[in-house]
């Protein structure tokens, strides 16, 4: 299965997004259009960014009755992303009811996969403010299990997990993951994270990475060894 290294454009206006990704010259990253830049500027950015050469993954994380989902992936079907996501909480139902509405008249989707917890969220907050008492691990892999009896895809969830979620739905079942960091970086606010070679050797098919190149000094530079630490050599566009 493919590999790559999608870059977090987790910008708030179209000239930012475009004035990044004019730094990688004929070379087209696969990226990530978030609910910021999404919200600020709205689904025509989708459709300008694939016109450019670009991969898109989608990430809004839809959550809401089953018919709401439906009919808002019948209608972000048509922008042309190649990932779109949800969060697994919703339910199966919303679940199957999302992958009924994203999918065109002529059989054509996306590819839709589920969020199952963000790599936030930590142990402590699952037990004491979600309510969850099962370890994280377990809370991963049954709605990743979830995800792949609705007829998804795959999911997001941390590196971390990524090898047991293979393990529990099947090696073609794709992880996302984000939480991605080098080596002795800054976290931020996630809490769950890895450094792409470990994220690698984790079983991660993709993985997300936002500030450590956006915010990087050269991020051109630092997308290359995103790339090299993820997939050994890098790819040339």
């Amino acid at each position: 299965m493919a590999k790559d290294v999608i870059i977090a454009c987790d910008f708030d206006s179209a000239e930012k997004t475009f004035a990044f990704l004019d730094l990688f010259g004929n070379r087209k990253p696969f990226v990530k259009i978030g609910m910021e830049l999404f919200y600020s500027v709205g689904p025509n950015v989708v459709r300008e960014i694939k016109k450019r050469g670009h991969k898109v993954f989608l990430d809004l994380k839809l959550h809401d009755i089953p018919n709401t989902v439906k009919k808002s992936m019948t209608v972000l079907s048509g922008l042309g992303a190649d990932i779109v996501n949800l969060h697994a909480a919703g339910t199966t139902a919303m679940m199957k009811a999302a992958l009924e509405g994203l999918t065109r008249k002529d059989g054509t989707r996306p590819l839709l996969i589920a969020v199952t917890q963000l790599t936030s969220t930590d142990e402590e907050s699952l037990k004491n403010e979600l309510l969850i008492d099962k370890p994280m691990a377990e809370v991963v892999e049954r709605y990743a299990l979830n995800a792949l009896s609705a007829g998804l895809d795959g999911v997001v969830c941390s590196p971390l997990e990524a090898e047991k979620v293979h393990r529990a739905c099947g090696k073609n079942f794709l992880t996302v993951t984000p939480g991605v960091r080098f080596a002795y970086g800054d976290k931020g606010d996630q809490k769950r994270v890895t450094t792409p070679e470990d994220a690698k050797k984790a079983g991660s098919d993709y993985i997300v990475v936002g500030r450590p190149i956006t915010a990087a000094e050269d991020p051109v530079a630092a997308y290359e060894r995103c790339v090299r630490e993820f997939m050994g050599n890098v790819k040339e566009k």
